[in-house]
């Protein structure tokens, strides 16, 4: 399958109106194209830096329609959105990633499956439907485990550690909608990604593999390059590729992974949508991981996913790190990206810094955080 390219102008429909679509929409700009946002949310992220918006919701067949008809294409840039809705626009429009993307990426349970039946590895797990399931999970599997609702958890929401015995039953009846799933914990030695695009032509490009550092189960600190061995790196680069034209994607996809003590690599999650761990690429590569999208989308060639720079990533959540904005824009050597969230509570991402180092030259613990200037975590 070839896409025809979009021409200067088109309009690039995209659901959601958060802060991947609000870049996402900046580098289609760049290209020359307008995009249009799908969103509840009035004055969203998105759609502050937009051509159009059409404020409705995404289950609601009236507001897709009239989304539909501003759009010459149509992508979601987070997974929480209705994969019905999607349907609906796919007999409208074209639709990328597709909507069977989609429904893989937004269940859990679907998720291990479509990946363990693609030949990548995970952690252990089972599904979980009832008490005496996950009685029978925890034999199998052993704790301590996570137990996770199979839709609608992010950021370390809709989950819980299983620890002790006693934890089972709390966190069963806790944990809402069911099913659920239980996961085995890995002995990890660190949390890495990959971030790739791939074009209906089956043209692919990828991202160097980065690490993730997590505080309150949200990313914190992205780390381009990680600091693996080589042969790490390349499991992690042919697991993301494997997964990426087992999906047939069109567009781009991030695969989270964890590096085992025993140097197996394990998929934790995919997502088939810009990242958090790739926003160092809008500083440190020619092309960013939001260019990329747009270009696959859009029937555009994909160029090669380089990097000229070494970076660190920092995420500003919550009110506390909101607050250091005028520290960090009077910081030399600190790329600023605010996502004009007018509201900043407990968790939520209000934006992120940028560190730059010459390529090659990425610093140990103690030259990141001096590098941040006071806002890595303590």
């Amino acid at each position: 399958m070839t896409l025809r390219p979009l021409p200067p102008n088109a309009t690039i429909g995209i659901v959601g109106g958060g802060q991947l679509g609000r870049m996402s929409a900046m580098a289609a700009a760049r290209l020359g194209y307008r995009c249009h946002i799908l969103t509840p949310e009035p004055d969203s992220p998105a759609g502050q830096v937009a051509a159009g918006v059409t404020l409705g919701e995404y289950e609601d067949p009236a507001a897709l329609r009239d989304f539909a008809l501003h759009a010459d294409v149509v992508s979601f840039e987070f997974e929480n959105v209705s994969a019905e809705g999607l349907d609906l626009l796919a007999s409208i429009k074209p639709v990328h990633p597709s909507p069977t993307v989609l429904r893989i990426s937004q269940d859990r349970s679907a998720e291990k499956s479509f990946l363990n039946r693609a030949g990548v590895a995970t952690a252990p797990w089972a599904p979980v439907e009832t008490y005496e399931q996950l009685q029978e999970a925890v034999a199998r599997i052993g704790l301590p485990a996570i137990l996770k609702t199979t839709r609608l958890g992010y950021d370390g929401r809709g989950q819980a550690r299983l620890a002790r015995p006693e934890d089972v039953e709390a966190a069963f009846h806790r944990l809402l909608p069911h099913p659920l799933i239980l996961e085995g914990v890995v002995d990890f030695s660190c949390e890495i990604s990959v971030v790739c695009a791939r074009g209906a032509d089956g043209g692919y490009a990828a991202f160097d593999v980065v690490e993730n550092r997590h505080r309150d189960h949200i990313l914190d600190l992205t780390l381009a390059p990680a600091r693996i061995a080589p042969e790490t790196a390349g499991a992690a680069q042919a697991i993301a590729r494997k997964v990426a034209d087992a999906l047939d994607l069109v567009g781009l996809l991030a695969v989270e992974m964890f590096v085992a003590g025993d140097g197996r690599v394990l998929v934790n999650e995919i997502a088939p949508r810009p990242h958090n761990s790739g926003h160092w690429t809008i500083d440190a590569c020619p092309a960013s991981q939001f260019e990329m999208h747009i270009r696959a989308i859009a029937g555009l060639p994909l160029p090669p996913a380089v990097r000229h720079s070494d970076a660190v990533m920092k995420n500003l959540v919550g009110p506390r790190e909101a607050a250091l904005w005028p520290r960090i824009l009077a910081t030399p050597g600190l790329i600023p990206h605010l996502y004009g969230k007018t509201e900043a509570r407990p968790g939520r991402k209000m934006g992120h810094v940028t560190r730059l180092f010459a390529k090659g030259a990425l610093p140990g613990e103690f030259g990141i955080r001096a590098a941040l200037d006071g806002l890595a975590p303590n």
